[in-house]
């Protein structure tokens, strides 16, 4: 077996920053990361068709702040913002805690992997072609400027006995380049033969200096030397 590497785990605190953004003590901190499984898993259900392929949760002593990625902020605000109010006082019960809530739009839903992920298990759930479906995936990623996207499925594809694997990859895909843009979206797909798991990996390009988040990563670069000058 290959040793795989998740992207997101293998960028976090280089390249990226972390979805929680909170410190706890020992005694806390499983109730904690309890709490915002249990966010993540009440939004995720109740907005399946929001397109939200990320959730970042901040903390503070006296509040909660959830900021919710998705490509369709129109169906959680909701007219005159009555949805966004509606969600926030559902997650405060369910918590137990002040929760603000705050929305950001994603200008190129194409070339996210979740949603990506998403869109082909829900191809999938109506019976249609897994192979069509992901030559489709990949055609609209592409055209939506992607460097590269690699899709994988796996389980009884088709409805047949055995269950097995297929990937189609297209364009570039450095996976251990930490430079990389490398977005991971998984999902799964409810068939009448049994689950399906869809991976995908886009690659999105290079980071910028400007968008790198981890907190030590300009601070750790070794400052360049000044050239030595010699007097004749």
């Amino acid at each position: 077996m290959g040793q795989k590497v998740h992207p997101t785990g293998f960028r976090t605190g280089i390249m990226t920053g972390w979805k929680s953004r909170w410190y706890a003590s020992k005694q806390e901190f499983s109730e904690l990361l309890l709490e915002d499984c249990k966010l993540r898993k009440f939004i995720k259900e109740k907005y399946r068709f929001a397109g939200i392929p990320r959730i970042e949760i901040e903390r503070t002593r006296d509040e909660v702040k959830v900021v919710l990625h998705t490509a369709r902020p129109g169906i959680i605000i909701g007219r005159k913002g009555q949805e966004v109010e509606r969600l926030q006082a559902e997650m405060q019960n369910l918590v137990g805690r002040r929760i603000n809530i705050k929305i950001e739009e994603i200008n190129r839903p194409e070339i996210q992997a979740q949603l990506v992920a998403e869109d082909i298990a829900e191809q999938l759930a109506k019976r249609a072609s897994f192979r069509r479906t992901m030559k489709r995936a990949i055609e609209q990623t592409m055209e939506a400027g992607a460097k590269g996207i690699k899709v994988q499925l796996a389980g009884r594809l088709g409805g047949s006995e055995m269950a097995r694997r297929e990937k189609q990859i297209s364009g570039a895909m450095p996976l251990s380049t930490l430079r990389a843009k490398i977005d991971y979206g998984f999902t799964e797909a409810m068939t009448a033969q049994g689950h399906i798991g869809v991976q995908v990996w886009i690659n999105q390009g290079m980071y910028q200096e400007d968008e790198i988040h981890g907190a030590d990563a300009q601070e750790g670069q070794a400052p360049k030397k000044p050239k030595r000058t010699y007097k004749r």
